[in-house]
């Protein structure tokens, strides 16, 4: 399948164009998706997700981002992350609780980001929420084509499991460094840290796809 070019103000983004399905190299195809009713769309940071289901949509797709999925289980889960993480986030002056009530994302990414094992407690409680939210969104769009966007699905085989195909897009380090500094605003050594913690997404993914789940590379220079 070849993707259209995305013009980005002065910059132009070549198209995306599919270069492995299944573990086999070959030309692009336009049938690749047409027999699958959900899939994951996934891939690094600035790789270009958010394109690729952008266009699905186009052809009558519906795409659910985990990531807007994740903020509002938190919110679901408030007072269970307050409990777990309140008392670890004073000890370090770190304020997880916003002024209304609600749970200030960042600085729990803040808190959470370089201690595996409160990642860890965190993800063990926002989960099977992700996972419920997740599964209630496919039942209430019975027999429409499903995209399940998430970076790190892998860590939800429930999920997986559902999807009939994997579409990995990938791009080269310099552009994918290029876009996140254009479009995140964040500092050089943030992005670098976020590029680092997903070096091994693709391995991840063919370990926890194959055999049975169709892994689809999608290269986006």
């Amino acid at each position: 399948m070849v993707f259209p070019s995305l013009r980005s103000g002065r910059y132009v983004r070549p198209s995306l164009t599919l270069i492995a399905a299944g573990g086999y190299f070959g030309a692009p195809s336009a049938k690749t998706l047409e027999s699958f009713s959900i899939i994951c769309i996934t891939g690094h940071m600035a790789a270009g997700k958010n394109y690729i289901c952008s266009q699905l949509e186009k052809e009558g797709w519906l795409s659910t981002d985990l990531d807007q999925t994740a903020h509002k289980a938190i919110e679901l889960c408030r007072e269970e992350i307050l409990t777990a993480f309140k008392g670890e986030a004073e000890k370090l002056g770190i304020e997880i609780e916003n002024p209304d009530s609600s749970i200030n994302r960042r600085n729990l990414g803040r808190l959470l980001f370089k201690n595996p094992a409160l990642l860890a407690r965190q993800e063990s409680i926002i989960y099977p929420k992700i996972i419920e939210l997740t599964k209630e969104f496919i039942a209430q769009n019975k027999g429409k084509k499903i995209i399940i966007n998430a970076t790190v699905l892998y860590k939800t085989p429930q999920l997986l499991e559902l999807c009939q195909a994997v579409v990995f897009v990938t791009a080269p380090f310099l552009t994918r460094l290029r876009r996140a500094r254009r479009r995140d605003h964040l500092p050089l050594r943030q992005i670098l840290r976020r590029f680092l913690a997903q070096k091994d997404l693709l391995v991840r993914y063919k370990e926890a796809a194959a055999p049975k789940i169709p892994l689809i590379i999608v290269k986006n220079n």
